[in-house]
């Protein structure tokens, strides 16, 4: 058994080892944000994982740190710039991976100096560009750029980097290297007004972050090598294409440095430099590396001519396809070349060179009109086709000799056109190598279809006119999903209006805008008054369609420049920025409320409702986006409290009640566990004899600071917070607690009243079994509790209530109607529901006199009730006038000063007590 143990014990540590991943090092050349999302989402998509890599990363605050811990062997991995050839060929044994980045980020921000922004304004000027120490940094491409435009570096005044861009906008300097995926941001956020300047206008076109590693990782894990880089590389696909998901992963696990807005910048400003849908992420150019080697070479840093052999990784030795179709184009442009140089020579060398032309021309038709792409010859002067091959003619909609005897402009968007002809003159002008763009071409049936569109010039003969080489690829259907993305990730899918996320990038916008123009902007808050009862009763189809000409109605009470959003439900936004007339606000607000008032056709219905509308304005109310919509908020709110159907400004005041509500309401959380709750009773006495025989709970709050809260100020926050129910539960238990004690001691048929809150009354669910099982424990039988109701609950009684009101009847416990007369109740509910009393408000009995219309009024009431075998409690009773009165009209009960104030129970049992001994 010894060996055999022995052997599963060495299978075990094989397995475990044939699992095990190999830990490496991943060096960043900052700290954590955006720039490295194909890292992140390569370890939170499980890519490394799958490649049997544990991978770490490590932030820095140096840029050439990633290079000093690869040499070192720190880190086996890192993120570099452009120089990493500098130290390729000083002799470090660095080798790229592959590329990131297809442009550098880094450029120049000057402060704007007038309409035309002109690189020359540096001259004489304080500028950071790069460490004054460090040789091999990013500001290499920078100041290669100043030499090209003729500025050397003794003509400006260079400062240490503070890489913090509050010197620029401080005026501490009047230029700054950037990085253009971070800074304007942050620029644009303070309202600074500031030009860009990028080497790429003068032709410098340095790649940007590059995945690197060292010779020595590449000799000794060679295959750990190719699936670090695949793997990296299909996180990169991932993050540029998640753009959202990979800001939340960095704000979750990485970083909070920045704001999810800047993040977001960062994303959308990466997508030119990264180029994901145009070039396969990591391809290197050998050119390009040529290009940048030629620019080191210009400064002085590099000799001429050099080699870097085994500086540029490769991962196989096969061709890949998507390769092979890039090189597809260049062949052909190459190819064309050459049979232009060999018809120049055809003179002299006509018989020696006629073969090889004929092969060559050959050769570049085959792949000419095979070509997967579209390519097509172009006079750079007159626009006129001068060979077109199928495939581009097929994109176009049109035969070759369709083609050939038209311009490029007749097949372009007119839009577009006026975009490329300066692009063109640019690129002409410079003498560039490339030119790519995006245009619109128009088929002759009129439909429109996107291409991506890349422009090279070919030398031209002595005799023959300049050409340009066009490759055009068909991108409609991604331009059609990007823009289908976009429009349902900011835009509401049922009014088309824009949603929460388009509303606050725009508000953000006119913020910006507002800073610098120094004008104001409206913000209206609307909420539709009444929505919910016309989904309940019509159901959610037809509130749609009242949402949808809700929508259109007010857009068109606004200016085409303004933004009406919908945030959700029956909610609508509308930003007025630029305003120079702050009363056109009360204006526009009057009229949506107007518009919002005309009748709704809901099918064969109608219906009616209003707005409440909250108004805030910039920079008056807030300096900030969050309090803006506070405010807006807190405005719609004051309107709806005051009515409904209006309008109302933001005030301080409304800032200093909401505070309140919000203090009081968490106060109130703590104020039944805080034993702060206290119950006290009222008599209702029986006119006839003047015994108390009722009495009436009514809830006061006693606060610790600020003494004895009114109901009225903290019952409606018990509604809105759902802590009604609970402080409900209360009552219920400490009246029940009381009436036992009554019931046993002062008479046997005692009553007390509870009121109920139309919410905790309506709530589905919840019925009284709870209660009904504490009475059954306490011995007492239902008829020992009232529960008082308003008339609102039977107006529009729904099947929870009516539920409710059965099973108290069935349980004993009878029912009182609260405020009776105030409210708009039909009478045939009153015995529908079985109610028990009816309670006349105390409006009606403040003003009771001999032959007045409240006397009249009182005496129908209560002959009423007692044909309905109801019985009569009159409330607000003050004087012994009104008792008489009353009493001869044959009112049941009474309650109010006269007999007693609501009092602390303990006080109400001394009462009760001294009447029985009387």
């Amino acid at each position: 058994m010894r060996p055999f143990s022995s052997f599963l014990l060495l299978l075990s540590l094989f397995l475990a080892s044939a699992h095990a991943q190999d830990k490496v090092v991943l060096q960043l050349k900052h700290s954590h944000q955006f720039q490295f999302a194909g890292y992140y989402a390569a370890i939170e998509k499980g890519y490394y994982r799958e490649a049997g890599l544990d991978v770490q990363l490590v932030e820095s605050t140096d840029g050439n740190e990633p290079e000093r811990a690869v040499l070192s062997g720190r880190a086996q991995y890192g993120v570099g710039s452009s120089s990493l050839l500098l130290a390729r060929l000083s002799g470090k044994p660095l080798v790229v991976l592959g590329v990131i980045f297809q442009h550098s980020p880094y450029v120049l921000a000057m402060r704007q100096q007038g309409p035309t922004p002109d690189i020359r304004n540096i001259i004489g000027k304080h500028a950071m560009i790069g460490s004054l120490n460090d040789e091999l940094s990013q500001a290499d491409e920078l100041l290669a750029y100043l030499k090209k435009e003729g500025i050397t570096p003794d003509r400006i005044i260079r400062r240490e980097h503070s890489y913090n861009p509050e010197d620029l906008v401080s005026g501490k300097v009047d230029a700054m290297a950037i990085y253009m995926t971070n800074e304007p941001d942050y620029l644009d956020r303070v309202g600074f007004p500031y030009d860009i300047y990028n080497p790429r206008s003068s032709g410098i076109d340095f790649y940007g972050d590059n995945l690197f590693t060292s010779e020595q990782e590449l000799a000794a894990h060679p295959e750990r090598v190719k699936a670090f880089r695949a793997a990296s590389l299909r996180g990169w696909q991932y993050a540029m294409s998640h753009q959202e998901e990979i800001v939340d992963l960095i704000l979750n696990k990485y970083s909070r440095r920045n704001d999810r807005l800047h993040l977001l910048y960062e994303a959308r400003q990466m997508v030119a430099l990264v180029q994901p849908v145009l070039v396969e992420i990591g391809y290197m150019n050998p050119d390009r590396w040529q290009h940048i080697a030629d620019i080191y070479t210009d400064l002085g840093l590099l000799p001429k001519g050099v080699s870097f052999s085994g500086f540029l990784y490769n991962a196989d030795n096969g061709p890949e396809l998507a390769w092979l179709y890039r090189v597809l184009g260049v062949a052909g442009a190459l190819l064309l070349l050459g049979a232009a140089v060999h018809f120049s020579l055809l003179a002299r060398e006509r018989s020696r060179s006629q073969e090889a032309i004929r092969i060559g021309e050959q050769r570049f038709r085959t792949m000419f009109e095979a070509a997967p792409m579209g390519i097509a010859l172009v006079d750079s002067v007159t626009g006129r086709f001068g060979d077109v091959n199928p495939r581009y003619a097929e994109i176009a909609g049109r035969s070759v000799e369709q083609m050939k005897q038209g311009t490029w402009m007749d097949v372009v968007d007119p839009e577009d056109v006026a975009v490329i002809i300066p692009q063109m003159e640019e690129f002409t002008k410079r003498d560039l190598a490339e030119l790519k763009t995006t245009a619109r071409m128009v088929r002759p049936d009129g439909t429109r279809i996107w291409v991506e569109a890349s422009i090279t010039p070919v030398l031209a003969s002595a005799a023959g006119p300049a050409m340009h080489l066009c490759m055009i690829e068909d991108v409609t259907d991604q331009k059609q999903t990007e823009a289908l993305i976009w429009q349902q990730a900011n835009f509401d899918t049922l009014t088309q209006l824009p949603n929460r996320r388009m509303f606050l990038d725009r508000l953000q916008h006119d913020i910006l805008k507002s800073r610098r123009d120094g004008t104001r902007i409206a913000i209206l808050f609307i909420d539709l008054d009444h929505f919910k009862e016309v989904n309940d009763t019509l159901g959610h189809h037809q509130g749609d369609v009242l949402l949808i000409d809700a929508a259109r109605r007010i857009s068109a009470c606004v200016r085409e420049s303004d933004t009406v959003a919908r945030l959700g439900g029956d909610e609508f936004t509308v930003i007025l920025p630029s305003l120079e007339e702050v009363d056109r606000v009360e204006t526009i607000a009057q009229n949506i409320i107007d518009s919002l008032l005309m009748p709704f056709a809901l099918g064969q219905e109608q219906a009616f409702v209003s707005a409440s509308i909250g108004i805030t304005l910039y920079p008056d109310d807030a300096g900030s986006m969050e309090d803006l919509l506070k405010h807006a908020d807190q405005a719609m709110y004051a309107a709806k409290g005051a009515g409904r159907n209006r309008f109302s400004y933001f005030t301080p005041a409304l800032q200093v009640a909401a505070l309140n509500r919000m203090r009081l309401t968490n106060d109130l959380r703590g104020a039944l566990k805080g034993g702060q709750l206290r119950l006290y009773f009222q008599p209702i006495v029986h006119l006839k004899t003047g015994r108390i025989h009722k009495a009436e709970a009514l809830l006061r709050w006693e606060h610790p600071q600020r003494g004895m809260v009114s109901p009225l100020e903290f019952i409606p926050l018990a509604e809105a917070s759902g802590l009604i129910v609970d402080i409900g539960q209360w009552v219920f238990h400490e009246a029940v607690r009381w009436v036992q004690r009554w019931r046993a001691e002062v008479h046997p048929a005692f009553q007390v009243s509870v009121n109920q809150s139309p919410l905790e009354f309506q709530r589905e669910g919840g019925g009284y079994d709870g209660w009904l099982r504490h009475l059954q424990q306490q011995s007492l039988p239902g008829q020992a509790l009232v529960v008082e109701i308003t008339e609102g609950l039977l107006l529009d009684a729904s099947n929870a209530v009516t539920d409710k009101l059965l099973q108290l009847r069935d349980a004993g416990i009878q029912v009182a109607l609260d405020d009776f007369g105030t409210g708009y109740s039909s009478l045939s509910y009153l015995k529908k529901f079985d109610i028990d009393y009816l309670k006349i408000d105390r409006s009606f009995t403040r003003n009771l006199a001999p032959e007045s219309s409240d006397m009249a009024l009182s005496e129908a009431i209560i002959v009423m009730a007692h044909k309905l075998e109801l019985e009569v409690i009159a409330e607000g009773v003050e004087t012994p006038e009104q008792r008489e009165l009353l009493a001869a009209a044959g009112c049941d009960y009474g309650q109010g000063y006269l007999f007693a104030r609501p009092m602390p129970a303990a006080d109400f049992d001394l009462m009760l007590k001294a009447q029985l001994a009387a």
